[in-house]
């Protein structure tokens, strides 16, 4: 009789989980600021201006310092986490949204919704994204709202290529073939039977994206043209502490620790989710 080979089941290495335990840390701060933060981000010192971390002036206690205005340091990184998980998230599900619905709609009627809608794709991706958005912002305006239709206005055509890609095989598979045979309809076929299929390419370009975001959130903010004043703002915050690197380090270094930290942990979590979702994985 022969040995029957049993394949091992799938196993997510440990050290794969700790990027989505910081990435969970980052967005219990965020989500709990108001309860975390020491002091109001606005609440302004001017006496205790450029305290070093472990100051006390004025019934303040700066943990991690001041800035320029006496305003406390930690409070301000606690409520600026808050403002760039935000901008992520409602740009990643506006252009995730989007892209998934154009390039699915490319994919399954082809012809010349196809056409147009894919040459449409290469004109954005040829812009260089940063460029684009700069100019956008300088058009609309500063502002919170802004910032997330002009990321999401410049980042839609990712998942509308591979929304696209992935729709034209599955469109081949038998199962779509006896959907549309048996009459079911052309929105039923995309929502019911396609998208749930390629989902998972999705989602991996959605989580590798979150940390584009979060980075362009904070270069526009550094730009001037992001997040306005006094709403804290990591990018905000780095740009103002640059004046004072000689004399208050911390100023721009613990926002920008902060900063590296979120992205490489969304980074990490994200090629992790990739090699979870990939039918390759051993």
């Amino acid at each position: 009789m022969s040995a029957v080979a049993i394949r091992p089941a799938r196993r997510f290495p440990l050290r794969r989980w700790w990027p989505l335990g910081v990435l969970a840390l980052f967005i219990l701060i965020a989500i709990f600021a108001p309860l975390l933060a020491p002091y109001d981000p606005n609440t302004q010192n001017l006496i205790g201006r450029l305290k070093p971390p472990g100051t006390v002036s004025r019934g303040f206690h700066y943990w991690l310092g001041s800035d320029e205005l006496g305003r406390d340091l930690l409070s301000r990184v606690i409520f600026g986490a808050r403002v760039s998980l935000l901008v992520a998230v409602l740009s990643v599900l506006l252009s995730g949204v989007v892209g998934t619905a154009l390039g699915m709609l490319a994919g399954y009627r082809r012809g010349w919704v196809e056409t147009v809608l894919m040459r449409l794709v290469d004109v954005f991706l040829s812009i260089p994204a940063v460029l684009l958005a700069i100019i956008t912002v300088a058009v609309l305006g500063p502002g919170l709202v802004n910032v997330v239709l002009v990321l999401a206005l410049t980042r839609w055509p990712r998942y509308a290529r591979v929304a696209h890609g992935q729709t034209l095989v599955m469109s081949g598979m038998a199962y779509v073939e006896n959907a549309v045979l048996a009459g079911a309809g052309g929105a039923r076929i995309l929502f019911r039977h396609i998208l749930p299929n390629i989902a998972g390419a999705l989602i991996v370009v959605a989580t590798l994206e979150f940390g584009l975001m979060i980075l362009f959130e904070a270069g526009l903010s550094f730009l001037g043209l992001g997040v306005q004043p006094p709403t804290a703002s990591w990018g905000a915050m780095l740009s103002t502490g640059r004046n004072y690197v000689a004399t208050a380090w911390w100023v721009a270094t613990l926002p920008g620790l902060c900063l590296f930290a979120l992205v490489l942990a969304v980074n990490l979590a994200g090629d992790a989710l990739r090699d979870r979702l990939d039918p390759r994985f051993e």
